[in-house]
């Protein structure tokens, strides 16, 4: 598995952000493996750090800045929509999270790490789940 094929949910972003050292660790070791992310997970990274998490806007470009950096973003576009409304139904997947699945399949990804899906799902035949921070998700790669 090479970064390049690897699609990274909000909630990986956001454990940047953790009190838990070995959460916010994994998360930047995955992250800068590098890999994708959406403007979906942009748009929902901005969302609850701001409103949860009480971040500044200057934290919040920052950490975008950093992760766009490491991280191709792709669009959001109709054809996505689309793919994420056909996985909603066929997989009985919340639309968000559909969405970002049908990203992740628009990249050409065959790894979308996320705490939203069942570890080890696959969606659409090629898409694998990984959870970060499951047991068996082994040390990020170099």
């Amino acid at each position: 598995m090479s970064a390049e094929t690897d699609f990274f949910d909000t909630n990986v972003i956001l454990y940047l952000l953790s009190e838990d050292a070995a959460k916010a660790n994994r998360a930047e070791a995955l992250l800068a493996s590098g890999g994708s992310i959406s403007v979906q997970v942009c748009n929902e990274f901005v969302s609850v750090a701001r409103r949860k998490l009480g971040c500044d806007w200057a934290e919040v470009r920052d950490i975008l800045s950093a992760v766009r950096a490491l991280c191709s973003v792709r669009p959001l576009t109709v054809e996505v929509h689309d793919l994420g409304l056909r996985l909603a139904e066929r997989h009985g997947l919340p639309v968000y999270d559909a969405t970002i699945a049908a990203s992740a399949l628009d990249a050409g990804c065959s790894t979308l790490w996320s705490e939203d899906f069942q570890d080890g799902q696959i969606i659409d035949g090629r898409l694998l789940i990984r959870t970060p921070f499951a047991a068996d998700s082994g040390p990020p790669r170099p």
